[in-house]
Formats: structure tokens, sequence, C-alpha cells
């Protein structure tokens, strides 16, 4: 018997069966789904066009120009776009080992040699993004797609769905993404540009490392404040020892208030934490 939610849509709907709700949020909802001429699983999202504002079909129609231009190992991959019954339906590849939150939730603080390979792989795929001068707007370990459940997973960067170009010396104002990975600048609505990017990346590596994020609160206003008091990014002490130097240097310049100060993404993606210190470590680790 198909779940509630699942009935939402048909299950036979075109060329694809629909297997069940695996998540989604306000204006769009994702499916399991199988396309049936070829057997293959897919992740089909639903976006319900009537309910878009100006800005939000904007950022639809720059997430599938983007994929639709691009094939890159950590980006999740378009294979095709439906519109259909007031929607438009994008199936993507689907990942079996869920998403970065999930493996974190499941495991724990994560080891710096597997947190380094999941930035290696963050640092690629923002690359992409980086030359097409895309944000993506709403970074976080839920959008942090994992290929497979076990062995060795390849991080995939998906929903696109608050993405927008910003050209060089551009910036924009709109309010978007996850309170606990957002800019402190677009908590306090001012411009921003790329840079709300990089923090959020910072966000997730700390959260790899010590299994929380940085800076919490119960409201947007508190959580600014817990950011302007800090004396200092909460590690676990547990944590901290084991850390190499240039692993907290980046967490610390990623996570800068001042967007000023913060790492662009050149540097982030050039420092020595992804690349450099690999050689420091003893034989058999990296």
């Amino acid at each position: 018997m198909k779940s509630r939610g699942a009935m939402e849509l048909s299950t036979s709907w075109g060329e694809y069966e629909v297997k069940e709700r695996i998540g989604g949020r306000k204006m769009s909802v994702v499916w399991r789904a199988v396309h049936a001429p070829s057997g293959r699983e897919v992740a089909l999202k639903q976006v319900r066009l009537g309910e878009l504002t100006t800005g939000m079909r904007a950022s639809l129609d720059c997430e599938v120009s983007f994929l639709r231009s691009v094939r890159h190992p950590n980006i999740v991959c378009l294979l095709d776009v439906v519109r259909a019954d007031g929607c438009m339906f994008l199936a993507t590849e689907f990942c079996a080992g869920g998403n970065l939150a999930d493996y974190i939730r499941q495991h724990g603080a994560i080891c710096e040699q597997v947190s380094r390979k999941f930035m290696r792989q963050l640092g690629a795929g923002l690359e992409v993004l980086h030359a097409h001068h895309i944000i993506h707007g709403d970074l976080k370990p839920e959008n942090l797609l994992l290929s497979s459940d076990g062995g060795d997973p390849v991080l995939k960067i998906a929903d696109f769905g608050l993405s927008r170009v910003i050209l060089p010396g551009q910036s924009a104002d709109k309010v978007c993404g996850s309170p606990p990975y957002m800019a402190p600048e677009m908590m306090r609505f001012q411009r921003y540009d790329e840079k709300i990017d990089m923090w959020s990346v910072g966000a997730i590596l700390f959260e790899l490392l010590n299994g929380y994020p940085p800076f919490r609160g119960r409201s947007n206003v508190q959580l600014l404040e817990n950011i302007k008091t800090s004396a200092g990014l909460p590690f676990s002490r547990l944590v901290l020892p084991g850390l190499h130097p240039d692993c907290v240097d980046l967490c610390r310049r990623l996570l800068c208030e001042n967007p000023v100060d913060r790492i662009s993404f050149r540097d982030f993606y050039n420092h020595g934490f992804l690349w450099k210190c690999e050689r420091d470590a003893p034989e058999g680790e990296g």
C-alpha cells in the first residue's frame, strides 16, 4: 500500500513509478521513483509552479539551467525535466547514502581525515558553481548527498532551489537558507555576496568535526548574539587537541563574522588543511 504522501502524485506518472516521499519543503516535494523504461532509480523533485514567487521562479530557472549545463561527480546529476499538472518535475540521480546530516547523526563527530575528504569534494563541486558565478544559498548537511551507504561514499551538492547568479562586484539582499548555517550578514538583512556560502562551509566543517553546529539559538536574534559574543569557536574539548592546526585555522577563517575578513573560495580550496597537511600525516592516513 502506498503512503498517504505518495498518493499526492500518481503512483505511475508518465515514465516514472513513484515509490515513496523522501524529502522536500513547502514549495517542493522529493520522491524516490523508478524510471520504468530503464529500471533506473531516481529522485524526483516536484515543484508546484503556481505557488512560486517571482524570486523563487528565478531560482528554479537558475537551478535547471545550471544542472543541465554541468556534469560533475560532486554535483547531483540532472537526468530529466518534465512539466505536468501545473508542476515541474526534476529527475536526478538517486543517492543511496542519504545526506550528510544522516551520516553525522549515525557516526557522531567525524575524524579529521574523513572530514578533509568531504571538504575536498565539497570544494570541487563549489569550484564549478564559482566558475558560473552561482551562489548556492542553502548549503547545509541535509543538502549534501552521499552516493552510497557503505564503502567510500562520494559527496554531491544538491538542492539548488535557492541558488542565484551574482556576478563579480554585485550583491543580493534576499534572506534565505537555514539559520544554523546562515551567514550573519544575511540574518542582519544586509547585502551579501558569494561569501555567504563560505560561512555555510565553515559551519558544515565544524559540525563534521564536533558532531554539532558551531552556533545555536532559539531565534535568529539569539543566534546572532551568540555569534557576536563568542570568545572563539566552541570546539569540543575532546576533539580540539587531536586536530591539525591547519584544520582549526580553516574553520576559524571560514567562520569570520565580518565577511570582509572571511576567507574567499579560492583561498579555501587552496588551504593547507585540504592539501598540504596530508603530506605531514603518517603513512596510511589521509
